[in-house]
């Protein structure tokens, strides 16, 4: 493989919406992940049914994406 060009890898922790965490290897420059889904909360998992705030999500789309001021 050639040197250089390929990004670091290294531990992350990531923490599920239920709360668990664990470790693992990651290319994501932050050092943590939160999910806001998982199996134990997706519909397909649960069976369940959730209506989503669609106004809800844009805004947290436009808070994580927008630009910056």
């Amino acid at each position: 493989m050639r040197k250089g060009i390929h990004p670091d890898y290294k531990f992350i922790t990531v923490r599920l919406a239920d709360g668990t965490e664990f470790e693992t290897r990651s290319t994501m420059k932050s050092g943590r992940y939160v999910s806001e889904v998982d199996s134990t909360n997706h519909p397909f998992y649960t069976g369940r049914r959730q209506y989503v705030d669609t106004a809800g999500r844009v805004e947290k789309f436009r808070r994580r994406y927008g630009k910056s001021k």
